[in-house]
C-alpha cells in the first residue's frame, strides 16, 4: 500500500475551512491562513519588559504545574476528541496572566497540532517514520539497483536523465501514481551500478504546456557546478560512495552544555586568503581557535546549496545537498566529528522560511504554475517575499510537511548535527512577516488573523521531531517579534524553541556608536534594552553577528576605530586616544552584552578580535573579488598588533563562564544605573559586575552593593595590561563587606542589597568580582593562572598551537547552578 510507504496527500491545517476558528467577540483566536500584501519597511523589536530594578533573588520563575496536555500532544494514540477535552488545562496559560485572554487561541494551536500527529499516525505510521521521506524519496539504492521518486503532480510526462543514459531519458520514462509521485527503479547490469557514484542526474518532465524543462531533483544530496564556465547551471549528482570512501565518524556528540557559547562561522569565508575555503580547511585550521577561545558551540552558515554565494547562504536551492564549493558530504562529516572531538557541539543555519527563487537550479523549478496543493509554494503574492526575492512555503501541505520535516532528520542523523538555528522565523509566524511592522509588546499583535497557523504548526512538528530524535539538541529561533511561547515546551502549547536571538541589542549599540556620544550614553537604557526579554524564555545575546558586518555597514571596532584601525594598531607605539577608546569599548561593550543580554552568546567570526572593515561576497559590482570575503587571522597572530588583546578578552570571558557558570545562572539583578557616574553594577549568578563607561572618571572607594557577605577578590579585570589595559586594579587585594541596613528590609539596604564593599573603579572599565569561601581558601592556594591551551590536530593534520594569555582568578570554585 503507498500509503505505508509515506506517498499518500492528504490535506493538512491550511485546508481546514475558516469556520472552524471562526473568531467571536473579545476572544482571539490563530486564524487559518489569508493572503496579505507585503509592504516595505523596516523591523524592530520593543518586547514584553520583565526585568526589574528589584532586590529579587530571582527574575525568572519556572511554573511548576504539569499541564494535562502534555498527555494529549506527547501520545500519538490520542483522539482528536481527548484532544479537545483536554485543551482548557494549558501549561503557557500559567506563566503568563496576560495571555488567559488568548486562551482560545491555544487551545486551537494545540488542537491541531495534536490532530495533525494523529493523521501522521494513522497514514504514515508517526511523526518520526514520516520525517524519514529520504529514505523513499530521491535515490535510494536497492539491492538490484537505484529507485528514484520525485513529487510533480503538476507534471504530464517525467524521465530521468543523466550521465549514465547519455542524457537520454527516451529508456529511462517514470510512472506516476494518484499521489502526484513520479518513480522509476534503474536495474544494476552485471557488476556495474545502476548509476555510477559521482554522476551527473537530472529529472526531465512536460507540464501542461507540453514544454520540457530539466530539473535537479528535489531530494538530490549533492549538487555541483562547472565552476569554469561563467553562469553554469548546476547539476544534481548521484552522491553513493563505496564504503571505503564513506566517512565513519569516530567521536560521539559532547554534552549539551548549561549555556551555549556559539561561535558563528561561514566556511567559505573563513581562509585568510581571498578564495572560497574547504570543509577540511576550516576542520584543521579554524576549529583548534574556536576552541582554543572556549567556545563550546558553532554554528555553520551557508550549508545547504546554494547557487548564489553572495546570498550567504540563505537563498537556497538544495535543500538536502551541503554545498559543493566547500567540499564534499564526506568532508563536512569530517568537520563535524573534527568538532566533537574537540568537545564542540554543532549547530546549523537551517532555512526553511523561504527558498531561491531560483528555476533553473532549486526547488522554485517544480512550480510551472499549478495550484498551491500541487506545489511547494503557495501561488500569487502570498508565494511570493517581495523584499527578499524569494519563494514562500505552503506550510499546509502534506508533502511540504515531509519535505521539511525530513530535511531537518536527514541533517540530524547523517551529519550529526547537535542542533539548528532557524532562519527568518518572524516571516514564517505572521502574514506580513514582520514586515513594515513595529512590534510593541502588545500582545494583540502576536495572536490575531495575522498569524499564520500553518507555520506555527509547522514550527511544533518540527521542534517536537527534533527532541524526540535528539532529546539534547539545541534549537534557536531567529524572531525580531518576541511571540510570547516561542520559547516554551510544545507539551505546553508552546511553539518549542530553546532560545531566540536577542535582535533587539545589536540594533542598540549600532544606534549608540553612530548616533551618540559617550556622555551621552545611558546607563538605564542600556540595562533596559539588554534585559528586555521574558523571564520564563532564554534568549541567545549578541554585540553584532554576521548582519552587522555585511557590506554598507561596519563591525563595532571598525565603527570605533574607522580608518585607524589601518594604522594605530601596533604596539610599537603609544595608542592614540582612538584606539584606546576603541579596544576599552569593543571588550565593554561585548562583555555586558554577554553577562547581562541572555541565558547564551553569539560571536560572528573574527569579531573575537576585532576584524576590521565589513564583509563583501565576490560579484559583479566589485570585479567579484574575494578580498573581502575573508578573514585575516594574521592580524591576531602578529605580537605587535593590538588585535591580540580584544582576542585574549573574547577568550577570558568565555574562560570566566566557563568556571562560575554566570549565564545559566537565573539570579540577575542589576543594583545600580549610575547616570551621572556611567556606572553600571549587577549580580549574575555570585559574581558582581562593575561597569565603568564614563570617559575620564576613576572612582577610588566606589561602594557596589551585593547579596552575601565575605570577601571579594578580582574574577576578571578588562584593564589588566594582558588585554591591552593600563593595569591600574591590583588583583591581589581582598574586598570585605559591610552589611546595609536591616536585614530582610530592602529599603534600608544599599541599592536593595543587604551588604556592600569597595572598589576602584578606572573610566572605560569593567570588572569582575567572585566571593572567596574560606574553607576552601584554607584547602588551596590562591593563585593566579594563564591560561594556556594548545589544541594538537589529528595523526597526519596540520598542527596549531594557540597560545594567548587570558587571566582569571583561580580558586576551585564550584559554581553549581543550585548555589546561584
Amino acid at each position: 500500500m503507498m500509503g505505508s510507504l509515506g506517498l499518500l496527500h492528504t490535506p493538512a491545517l491550511g485546508s481546514l475551512p475558516l469556520s472552524s476558528c471562526k473568531p467571536t467577540r473579545n476572544k482571539q483566536h490563530l486564524a487559518v491562513p489569508k493572503s496579505i500584501g507585503v509592504t516595505s519597511g523596516s523591523q524592530k523589536f520593543l518586547g514584553h519588559q520583565t526585568f526589574l530594578f528589584a532586590p529579587r533573588i530571582s527574575i525568572y520563575r519556572r511554573v511548576q504545574d504539569s499541564s494535562t496536555i502534555s498527555a494529549v500532544v506527547t501520545d500519538d494514540s490520542s483522539t482528536m476528541t481527548s484532544a479537545e477535552e483536554d485543551t482548557d488545562n494549558i501549561g503557557i496559560l500559567g506563566s503568563d496572566p496576560g495571555l488567559e485572554q488568548y486562551k482560545d487561541h491555544f487551545k486551537y494551536r494545540v488542537r491541531k497540532y495534536a490532530e495533525q500527529k494523529a493523521l501522521f499516525e494513522k497514514y504514515e505510521r508517526g511523526l518520526e517514520e514520516f520525517a524519514q521521506g529520504y529514505l523513499k524519496f530521491g535515490f535510494n539504492r536497492e539491492e538490484d539497483g537505484v529507485m528514484y521518486r520525485e513529487w510533480a503532480p503538476a507534471a504530464q510526462e517525467a524521465q530521468l536523465i543523466g550521465d549514465f543514459n547519455g542524457w537520454n531519458g527516451a529508456n529511462h520514462n517514470m510512472e506516476k501514481n494518484q499521489f502526484g509521485v513520479w518513480s522509476i527503479k534503474v536495474p544494476d547490469s552485471g557488476e556495474n551500478p545502476a548509476i555510477p557514484h559521482n554522476s551527473r542526474v537530472k529529472f526531465r518532465f512536460k507540464h501542461g504546456d507540453g514544454v520540457w524543462v530539466d530539473r535537479i531533483p528535489a531530494w538530490i544530496k549533492y549538487a555541483t557546478v562547472d565552476s569554469a564556465s561563467f553562469g553554469a547551471p548546476y547539476d544534481g549528482v548521484y552522491w553513493d560512495p563505496p564504503s571505503s570512501e564513506r566517512y565513519q565518524f569516530k567521536y560521539p556528540r559532547p554534552p549539551k552544555p548549561k549555556a551555549p557559547r556559539i561561535y558563528e562561522a561561514h566556511v567559505g569565508m573563513s581562509s585568510s586568503e581571498p578564495r572560497i575555503n574547504s570543509y577540511r580547511e576550516f576542520a584543521d585550521d579554524v576549529l583548534p581557535r574556536i576552541r582554543a577561545n572556549n567556545y563550546n558551540t558553532v554554528q555553520l552558515m551557508a550549508v545547504m546549496e546554494h547557487s548564489y554565494y553572495a546570498s550567504f547562504g540563505y537563498h537556497v536551492t538544495n535543500f538536502f545537498a551541503v554545498s559543493s564549493r566547500s567540499g564534499t558530504p564526506e568532508d563536512l562529516k569530517y568537520l563535524i566529528d573534527k568538532a566533537h572531538s574537540l568537545g564542540l557541539r554543532v549547530l546549523m543555519d537551517v532555512v526553511h522560511s523561504h527558498a531561491s527563487n531560483n528555476v533553473t537550479d532549486g526547488l522554485n523549478g517544480f512550480d510551472v504554475g499549478q495550484n498551491s496543493q500541487e506545489s511547494y509554494f503557495h501561488t500569487g503574492d502570498r508565494g511570493y517575499h517581495k523584499l527578499w526575492d524569494s519563494r514562500l512555503f505552503n506550510y499546509a501541505n502534506w508533502e511540504v510537511l515531509r519535505f521539511l520535516l525530513s530535511n531537518l532528520r536527514w541533517w540530524l542523523e547523517e551529519f550529526k548535527f547537535d542542533g539548528f538555528r532557524f532562519d527568518g522565523v518572524t516571516s514564517m509566524l505572521y502574514h506580513h512577516h514582520g514586515v513594515n511592522m513595529a512590534f510593541t509588546g502588545n500582545y494583540d499583535e502576536y495572536f490575531s488573523e495575522a498569524t499564520d497557523a500553518d507555520a506555527v504548526l509547522y514550527l511544533m512538528l518540527a521542534n517536537s521531531l527534533i527532541h524526540n530524535i535528539l532529546p539534547d539538541a539545541t534549537v534557536i529561533a531567529e524572531d525580531v517579534s518576541g511571540m510570547p511561547g516561542l520559547g516554551w515546551p510544545v507539551f505546553e502549547g508552546g511553539i518549542g524553541f530553546h532560545y531566540r536571538l536577542a535582535m533587539a541589542i545589536p540594533d542598540k549599540w549600532i544606534d549608540y556608536l553612530k548616533n551618540k556620544n559617550d556622555e551621552d550614553w545611558s546607563m538605564k537604557e542600556i540595562c533596559w534594552n539588554l534585559t528586555n526579554r521574558r523571564y520564563t524564555e532564554k534568549c541567545i545575546s549578541y554585540a553584532e553577528s554576521h548582519d552587522q558586518a555585511i557590506v554598507g555597514d561596519k563591525t563595532i571596532a571598525f565603527l570605533l576605530m574607522d580608518k585607524e584601525m589601518y594604522s594605530g594598531m601596533s604596539c610599537l607605539t603609544d595608542a592614540s586616544p582612538t584606539i584606546d577608546r576603541g579596544i576599552a569599548l569593543h571588550k565593554m561593550i561585548h562583555f555586558i552584552t554577554m553577562a547581562l543580554g541572555g541565558e547564551g552568546y553569539l560571536n560572528f567570526m573574527g569579531n573575537e578580535f576585532g576584524h576590521p572593515e565589513w564583509i563583501d561576497f565576490p560579484r559583479e559590482g566589485n570585479g567579484w573579488s574575494y578580498e573581502k570575503c575573508r578573514r585575516q587571522w594574521d592580524l591576531v597572530e602578529l605580537e605587535h598588533l593590538r588585535y591580540k588583546f580584544m582576542n585574549a578578552f573574547d577568550r577570558a570571558m568565555n574562560l570566566l563562564d566557563d568556571k562560575f557558570l554566570f549565564l545559566a545562572s537565573t539570579k540577575q539583578i542589576v543594583s545600580s544605573t549610575n547616570e551621572e557616574d556611567k556606572v553600571i553594577v549587577f549580580e549574575r549568578g555570585d559574581l558582581v559586575f562593575v561597569f565603568n563607561f564614563h570617559p575620564e572618571n576613576t572612582y577610588d572607594g566606589y561602594k557596589v552593593g551585593c547579596d552575601l557577605p565575605g570577601k571579594y577578590r578580582v574574577a576578571l579585570d578588562s584593564d589588566a595590561g594582558e588585554f591591552g589595559g593600563h593595569g591600574r586594579v591590583g588583583h591581589d587585594a581582598d574586598h570585605f563587606t559591610s552589611p546595609e541596613g536591616i536585614p530582610g528590609v530592602p529599603e534600608t539596604n544599599f541599592n536593595n542589597r543587604p551588604n556592600s564593599f569597595k572598589v576602584l573603579s578606572p573610566p572605560r572599565t569593567c570588572v569582575v568580582y567572585y566571593r572567596v569561601e574560606e574553607e576552601k581558601e584554607e584547602k588551596n592556594d590562591i593563585y593566579l593562572v594563564s591560561v594556556n591551551e594548545t589544541f594538537t590536530a589529528d595523526a597526519g593534520a596540520q598542527q596549531e598551537n594557540f597560545k594567548e594569555s587570558a587571566y582569571v582568578e583561580d580558586n576551585d570554585i564550584d559554581a553549581n547552578p543550585s548555589n546561584v
